[in-house]
This record gives C-alpha cells, sequence and structure tokens, in this order.
C-alpha cells in the first residue's frame, strides 16, 4: 500500500481526494494536513471528508506526518506550495501538486528541486479530459495558420481566487510556444475602452467567475469564414481528484525528476 498524506484536507478538493484513497485497497491515508482557520481542523479526516472514521486527526504538523508517508497530495495554498515540496523532498517523500496561482519563480525553484533528486508531478489540472485538450490545442495550433486568431475563455465559481486559471494560463503558454510568440508579452487578459484593431499576434484570455461552476475551457480558432473550436467543462470535481490519485501511483513508481500529467497519462 501507498501511504498518502493530503495537504489541503479540509478543502473540497482535499476532501474528494480523502475519499478516493480510503476506497481504494493500493493506498492508506497517512495524514491530513490544513491550518488551524480552516473548518474541520482538528477533526477526524474520514469524517471531515463525509465518510467512515479514518483515525488520522487533521492537524499543521507537516514534519510529523513526513515519516509515515510516501507521496503528498498539495491542493493547499500557492504561499505555502514551496516550503511544502522543500519538506516532501527533504523527508524522501514524492509530492504531486495540484495547487496553482504560484509565481513563474516558484515554478523554477521547485523545477529545481527535482535536480536534487525530488520526485514531483506538477500540473495545473489533474482532469484527464483538460490534459487531452491541451494536447489537441498543441495539435490545432501546429495546422492552423496566423489567419487563425486565438482566444481563451475560462469560467469558474465565484470562490476562486487567482485569475486567469492555471489550466488556461497553460493554455496561453502551449498556443504561444507553437505560434513562436511570448506569453508575457502577447497575451492580452480581457479588454475595455478603445483598444483598436486586434494584432496578429495577439491571444486573448477571458476570466468569467459565478455561481458554483465547476471549470469550463474553451479555445476558440477564429478566421473569415470559419471557426474552429475546443471545449472542457467539469461538472464534478471528482476529476480532478481521480486524476490526482493517478498521479500519486504514478510518481511512487518511478525515477526522481520532474513530470506533468501528460507524463502520467502517457499522452
Amino acid at each position: 500500500m501507498i501511504p498518502i498524506t493530503v495537504i489541503g484536507a479540509c478543502g473540497r478538493m482535499g476532501k474528494e481526494i480523502i475519499q478516493l484513497v480510503a476506497a481504494d485497497s493500493n493506498l492508506k491515508l497517512a495524514g491530513a494536513i490544513d491550518t488551524e482557520r480552516a473548518e474541520g481542523f482538528g477533526s477526524d479526516a474520514g469524517i471531515n471528508a463525509g465518510i467512515d472514521c479514518l483515525g488520522i486527526e487533521i492537524s499543521n504538523n507537516l514534519l510529523d506526518t513526513i515519516p509515515k508517508t510516501k507521496v503528498i497530495i498539495d491542493f493547499s495554498s500557492p504561499f505555502a506550495i514551496l516550503e511544502n515540496t522543500k519538506a516532501a523532498i527533504a523527508g524522501n517523500c514524492s509530492i504531486v501538486i495540484g495547487t496553482t496561482g504560484f509565481s513563474e519563480e516558484i515554478r523554477e525553484e521547485i523545477k529545481c528541486l527535482a535536480l536534487d533528486g525530488g520526485k514531483i508531478v506538477m500540473a495545473p489540472n489533474m482532469s484527464i479530459g483538460i490534459n487531452l485538450l491541451f494536447l489537441l490545442c498543441r495539435q490545432a495550433a501546429k495546422i492552423l495558420d496566423d489567419d487563425f486568431d486565438i482566444e481563451i475563455v475560462e469560467m469558474h465559481h465565484n470562490q476562486k481566487k487567482d485569475a486567469p486559471s492555471g489550466t488556461a494560463e497553460q493554455l496561453g503558454k502551449i498556443l504561444t510556444e507553437e505560434r513562436n510568440l511570448s506569453y508575457a508579452n502577447d497575451t492580452k487578459h480581457g479588454r475595455f475602452g478603445l483598444v483598436g484593431e486586434r494584432p496578429v499576434n495577439e491571444i486573448g484570455i477571458h476570466s468569467l467567475r459565478g455561481g458554483d461552476v465547476v471549470g469550463d475551457h474553451q479555445v476558440i480558432f477564429a478566421a473569415d469564414g470559419e471557426r474552429f473550436e475546443l471545449v472542457h467543462k467539469a461538472s464534478s470535481r471528482t476529476t480532478f481528484a481521480k486524476g490526482a490519485i493517478r498521479a500519486a501511483k504514478f510518481i511512487a513508481a518511478v525515477e526522481p525528476g520532474i513530470y506533468d500529467m501528460q507524463h502520467v497519462l502517457g499522452l
């Protein structure tokens, strides 16, 4: 059995992952971590996730949990992710990072940690369908030339803190890479006022927020006379939790390095 610790155990994703860990005969819950401010802190992780008691109290002491853990799944905070990753690697644990919203500098630091023997899966979205969308967008951008303008639209629930979503950002990076553009210089995040004609090399990214939307992503390739669209809609967080579980099993069995869901899914 693979012992799993879940960071962000009181959150919606954390609860989903704990349910799946408890239901999988090849996994066991070794720890559940969250902040003292989280609703459910100090309670049994199973009961807090809506299932039977698992005998694991939700705490904020990651260091005490690491010796009992083989893989950490982190859906916590962009402000804690670097320290959590350092602690995992120092404790000889693999880590699956589903947290988004952290800076490019932190992302590069995490990648460097893999050079010190770390085993890391880092992905902006754990959904199988979204990772197929990444692949299809890369192929479409290769086939459809500059006659096709590209726009990305994402929508999430009204509690989401970062914008654009990590998934939309990754889509933008894939598309700018295939078009030989710069993500920093050639993406446009929303438009307002008299913005003038659309530059040929511009890729628009637009963030919508409302209700309980789990996650919708639309990529539009628009030319004179035709429009090609790729759309993914998530109706349940279970799809992300299942991907995280799949990533945990993958990283437990591979050599040290930095991986993403394309590796996990063999894409």
